[in-house]
């Protein structure tokens, strides 16, 4: 796995180089395409939530696994009604959450004994901070859009960018140390390839690339790699057919919502909503679901 993760970082590194060569990718919001890789490639990874909730069930002794879609489904509707009421906090959470599911999800194939957590967190924080620094009027667009303006506050000032992009960077050198050369290398093509998407495109492009063909595909790799741990093909055949039912009816719920939406606002502000509403109504049950699995194997173990 660590070398598919290097050759995987090696592509997108130059996936990022060759893109930034194209005018008309930094020209233009692409928003609807956008959209349809998020609703493609990025949620895909997430399609077997259901296989992690019996895994976990079966940890806690529940039978019934209509307990785990009821409560799964009724964190992600609870995220979207609160939303409704408290987007400003909600949306700040989000964000710190956020930051720390991409850090740990996309170095969680390098064994750390150590507990990482800050770290995990200062390391994915660079997909929040990178935009703001290169495109600020854009990303604070995307924050008012989202009911969050944030235009007046001193902590997004050039300086404190510039930090917490310099901790982010200390965050993989210490993920790192005492590693090999080539988890060194891979983290640091990481780095330089999310700020690389950040200074040339808008933020919403940036995020999509990183989000679909970095976050999305590494994650889908480790799955594919539990499903069949002697055949990665044959785990990521696995893979696939497991997670195409939801990835397609979660696509479908996408869709309806900009149906509806695009009623009362232009359709890339209405295409953000979906993308980051939709997403935080995901992200927070996968990530409690990852914990609780994590932490009741480990203390099966």
């Amino acid at each position: 796995m660590k070398k598919i993760n290097f050759y995987h970082s090696l592509i997108f590194f130059n996936l990022c180089i060759l893109l930034s060569a194209f005018e008309f990718l930094r020209d233009n919001n692409l928003f609807i395409l956008c959209l349809l890789l998020i609703l493609s490639l990025g949620i895909s990874h997430g399609a077997l939530d259901h296989i992690k909730g019996k895994k976990l069930l079966k940890l806690l002794n529940y039978k019934s696994i209509s307990t785990f879609y009821i409560l799964y489904i009724f964190i992600g509707v609870s995220i979207i009604l609160l939303w409704l009421f408290f987007s400003k906090i909600l949306l700040l959470v989000f964000l710190i959450v956020a930051s720390y599911h991409f850090g740990k999800e996309d170095s969680e194939f390098i064994k750390n004994k150590s507990n990482l957590d800050l770290i995990y967190f200062f390391k994915g924080s660079l997909v929040i901070t990178a935009p703001l620094l290169f495109h600020k009027t854009e990303a604070l667009n995307i924050f008012y859009n989202l009911n969050f303006d944030i235009a007046q506050s001193l902590f997004i000032s050039n300086e404190f960018l510039y930090t917490f992009i310099t901790i982010s960077l200390f965050a993989n050198i210490i993920i790192s140390s005492n590693k090999q050369i080539d988890i060194k290398s891979l983290l640091l093509m990481d780095f330089i390839s999310i700020l690389l998407l950040n200074y040339f495109f808008n933020p919403i492009l940036a995020f999509t690339i990183y989000f679909c063909f970095l976050h999305s595909i590494r994650h889908s790799f480790k799955l594919s790699n539990d499903l069949n741990k002697k055949n990665f093909i044959k785990g990521f055949k696995e893979f696939l057919i497991k997670a195409i039912p939801l990835t397609i009816l979660t696509a479908i719920l996408f869709l309806i919502s900009l149906f509806f939406l695009k009623n009362y606002y232009f359709l890339d502000n209405a295409i953000s909503k979906v993308i980051f509403i939709g997403l935080a109504s995901l992200t927070f049950p996968h990530i409690l679901l990852e914990y609780l699995l994590e932490k009741n194997e480990k203390q099966r173990n």
